[in-house]
């Protein structure tokens, strides 16, 4: 018989946080979910009194990221799997962000995500056990124009997860970093989703059209993000877990023509690659 987990969870307000919460809650496992606002809170620990605890957090308050979650770690005895969900995307051509935007996205889809992972690993490593997972996106394996922000935030996301696989592995914890396409979350047509303060006229045919389009794709997206917390349980189940998973049609089809891509070039240009060592 399965033993029940506990996880935690950031960003359960909704999207991917809230599903993978409700799945795992409907198996029996407890969930402390991260939240902003406090009159979500009541709401979260209805779902399942007594397995549910709401915690309070802004990632990007990193003076409490750390004490917040430790001891929200330490009443639950310890935790088994951390979804570091929480994040938000911001649309526009690089020239059009103002700095204090280029930080904040980092901020929060990036060194928020490494304050809570490192609140866990003392746990973890303690416990030689636990599974960390890590919501990147395709932006975070291809560059998108128009998402240029946001996908460096989850290029970093996607080196962070794979460096941090290999430091974990001799204590037993392992780490996965999902890649997901497009999810019908409701994230593209909320404030999750925003658009450069300074637009640029120059740029609307790119990044404005970009923006537009994913904004107006919500409620068509292919991917199902039921179907997708259910595959983060089977994820977590796994004796040897990968350390990227795809989740959707259209993520597995950009990953294999990047690849496609990058073969090609790399090809095409291993004489002047391969010229640079000394002979």
């Amino acid at each position: 018989m399965r033993e029940a987990r506990h996880w935690l969870i950031t960003g359960v307000s909704s999207g991917f946080g809230r599903t993978i919460a409700e799945a795992a809650l409907a198996r029996g496992d407890s969930v402390t979910g991260t939240l902003r606002k406090k009159e979500e809170a009541a709401a979260f620990e209805a779902l399942a009194p007594g397995r549910t605890r709401a915690c309070l957090l802004d990632l990007t308050d990193r003076d409490n990221v750390l004490p917040v979650i430790a001891e929200a770690v330490e009443r639950r005895g310890g935790v088994d799997v951390l979804v570091n969900n929480a994040g938000y995307a911001q649309a526009g051509a690089v020239e059009e962000f103002e700095e204090a935007e280029i930080r904040d996205q980092m901020e929060t889809n990036f060194f928020g995500l490494v304050a809570a992972t490192r609140a866990v690993l003392p746990v973890m490593r303690r416990q030689r056990s636990g599974h960390i997972v890590n919501i990147a996106s395709v932006a975070g394996l291809m560059g998108f124009p128009g998402l240029a922000m946001y996908s460096a935030s989850k290029f970093a996301v996607v080196g962070f997860s794979e460096a941090l696989a290999g430091e974990m592995a001799p204590f037993g914890v392992k780490v996965t970093v999902l890649e997901p396409g497009a999810f019908r979350t409701r994230f593209s047509s909320s404030s999750s989703f925003t658009r450069a303060r300074r637009p640029i006229d120059a740029y609307e045919p790119t990044a404005g059209q970009i923006f537009r389009q994913i904004a107006s794709s919500d409620g068509h997206q292919p991917g199902d993000p039921e179907r997708a917390a259910q595959a983060v349980l089977q994820l977590v189940d796994l004796e040897e877990p990968p350390v990227h998973l795809l989740l959707g049609k259209d993520a597995v089809r950009l990953h294999r023509q990047k690849l496609e891509l990058t073969s090609q070039s790399i090809d095409q240009w291993e004489e002047l690659s391969s010229g640079t060592d000394y002979v």
